[in-house]
């Protein structure tokens, strides 16, 4: 099997650590796996793009037009790395709460609509399932468990290539001690989010 996928955020969102998460589960389960970052997560809130590819690949970085999957932590960021690299059988998970980046922030540019977004990734990919991740987070007891969402209903995705109990005990072995029941209840609550969202899909 071969799985390609970029985890889309923006520094401080754990874009970085999601994607090693997702690694790490693969290799687990005896699959290669390879990540690489297409922009630095040093400045916070600056643009971060988390590489993923799964299988008996060579190169890091997933090519133009070949993701299966997009799991952006901010929507901006997922709609920027959809556009050039989402699959037209790719999927989406998008947290609907934006960060408005610097050049939007000091009047460059301005926000795209949410629902403009979600329609662009649309008809580039298969799906885009989207919902307030954030909100999620914060729910959960540490709206730092972000990642934990997304990863949560990654694991219920048709794109999703293990059991979702690896995922989850790679985000425990990844997280302080402190936080492992929070990144584990917002990982519950990602995935009964997505179970919800595929079932009005169907």
């Amino acid at each position: 099997m071969e799985l390609n996928l970029i985890v889309a955020g923006v520094g401080g969102q754990g874009s970085v650590l999601a994607s090693h998460i997702i690694a790490e589960s693969a290799i687990s389960q005896g699959l290669k796996a390879r990540v690489g970052e297409t922009f630095g997560a040093a400045m916070r809130g600056g643009a971060v793009a988390s590489h993923v590819r799964i299988g008996d690949v060579s190169a890091p970085l997933v090519q133009k037009g070949k993701a299966d999957a997009i799991l952006a932590l901010e929507p901006l960021e997922g709609l920027r790395v959809g556009v050039d690299y989402l699959s037209p059988t790719g999927i989406v998970i998008l947290n609907t709460r934006p960060i408005p980046p610097v050049d939007v922030s000091v009047g460059i540019f301005s926000y795209p609509d949410i629902e403009e977004i979600i329609s662009i990734l649309s008809a580039i990919g298969k799906r885009v399932y989207h919902f307030d991740a954030t909100e999620l987070a914060i729910a959960a007891g540490n709206y730092r468990t972000l990642n934990s969402v997304i990863l949560g209903a990654f694991s219920t995705s048709e794109a999703f290539p293990f059991q979702p109990e690896v995922l989850l005990e790679s985000i425990s072995s990844r997280v302080p001690p402190s936080s492992k029941d929070a990144n584990e209840k917002a990982f519950n609550l990602g995935r009964e989010k997505m179970e919800e969202l595929r079932e009005k899909n169907k």
